[in-house]
C-alpha cells in the first residue's frame, strides 16, 4: 500500500463492509476524572436493546481499533469502545495499573446505565484488554453478565516478571505526518494482510503537538504498568477465550496452561489464519464468534 496523508485515498481498496462500518460514526464521550479523563465512543442499538457491549483494546492501542467492528453489533446491543488511561484520547496519568483500568471501565458502565435502560453487561477485551475484562468480571460479579477474552497472555503460576521486560517505546517526534504513519507496526510483530485496516488505525494513533507528530500513548506506561502478577480470575459469568491459531502469545504450553487453569470457567475457540491481532486479521469471523457466544440461545 502507498501511504500518503490522505486516509480515504489510501484505503480506497478496502472492502465495502469496512467502509460502511467506519461511516457509522459513534458519539464521542468523556468522563471527567481527577486522575485523568477517560474518552470513549458510543453506538446506540437499533432496537432499544437492554444489552451493553464494552470493547477494550490492547497495550498502546486505542478505541478506534474497534470502529470497523462495533457497528456490526448495533442490531443486538448498545456498544462502547474505551480508550484506557494513557492511550488514545484519554489523559495521561501519574501511574498505571490494571486495577485502575478496571475502575475506569466500571465508571463508563455506570454512566451508560444511567443514560440507557441497560440490563446486561458484556465485556470484550483484546490482549491487555482481556486482563482488564477478567479483572472487572472477577471483582464485580454483580455487574458483568458475560466476558470474551481475545488472545490474552495469561501468565502461568511460576511466571517471574523479573525475567521478562516490556518493550521500550520511547516517544520520538516527526515533522511529517506521513513519515510517522509509515512507521506504524503491530506489537508483537506480525504480518497482517488487511493493510487498509492497519492504515485506518494508524491514522488515529498519532497526534500533532508543538514538537511535531508523535504516537498518542504515554511511553512511560510500558515500563511502569502495574500488572496482575499472582492474581487468579474468579468470574462466575459465562466466558469465552478466543485465540489466533497462529498467535505466538498463546502458542504451545501457554495456551495449555490457560486451559488447565481456567478450563472449568471458560470455553475456548481458535481462529484459523489469525495471529495475535485477531480483530485485524479476521474481523468478520470475530464478529460471528462473538455473536454466537453472546446470543446462542
Amino acid at each position: 500500500m502507498e501511504i500518503t496523508n490522505n486516509l480515504n485515498q489510501d484505503i480506497i481498496h478496502a472492502p465495502q463492509w469496512f467502509k460502511d462500518a467506519i461511516e457509522d460514526k459513534p458519539s464521542s464521550e468523556i468522563i471527567k476524572n481527577p486522575h485523568g479523563d477517560i474518552s470513549y465512543s458510543s453506538w446506540n442499538s437499533k432496537d432499544e436493546s437492554k444489552d451493553l457491549i464494552i470493547l477494550i483494546h490492547g497495550t498502546g492501542a486505542h478505541k478506534k481499533w474497534w470502529d470497523p467492528i462495533a457497528p456490526h453489533f448495533r442490531d443486538c446491543a448498545n456498544i462502547v469502545a474505551i480508550d484506557l488511561p494513557g492511550m488514545g484520547d484519554s489523559s495521561f496519568r501519574d501511574s498505571y495499573g490494571i486495577k485502575d483500568f478496571g475502575e475506569c471501565i466500571v465508571s463508563v458502565i455506570e454512566k451508560e446505565k444511567d443514560k440507557k435502560n441497560i440490563s446486561n453487561i458484556f465485556i470484550v477485551g483484546h490482549s491487555l484488554g482481556g486482563h482488564v475484562a477478567g479483572y472487572v468480571a472477577s471483582e464485580r460479579k454483580d455487574l458483568i453478565n458475560n466476558i470474551i477474552i481475545i488472545d490474552t497472555f495469561i501468565r502461568p503460576p511460576d511466571y517471574d516478571p523479573n525475567q521478562h521486560s516490556s518493550p521500550l517505546r520511547m516517544i520520538k517526534h516527526y515533522q511529517d505526518k506521513t513519515d510517522i504513519i509509515k512507521r506504524f507496526r503491530l506489537m508483537p510483530k506480525q504480518d497482517c494482510l488487511n493493510d487498509w485496516y492497519l492504515r485506518y488505525i494508524a491514522e488515529y494513533s498519532v497526534k500533532n503537538i508543538e514538537a511535531g507528530w508523535r504516537w498518542k500513548f504515554d511511553d512511560v506506561m510500558f515500563s511502569s504498568l502495574e500488572r496482575l502478577f499472582g492474581y487468579t480470575f474468579s468470574f462466575g459469568c459465562p466466558a469465552l477465550f478466543i485465540h489466533g491459531e497462529d498467535s505466538l502469545l498463546t502458542s504451545g504450553s501457554i495456551l495449555d496452561n490457560i486451559k488447565n487453569t481456567y478450563g472449568d470457567i471458560m470455553t475456548f475457540e481458535g481462529v484459523p489464519g489469525a495471529a495475535h491481532h485477531v480483530p485485524l486479521d479476521k474481523p468478520l469471523e470475530l464478529v460471528s464468534i462473538i455473536k454466537e457466544h453472546l446470543y446462542k440461545n
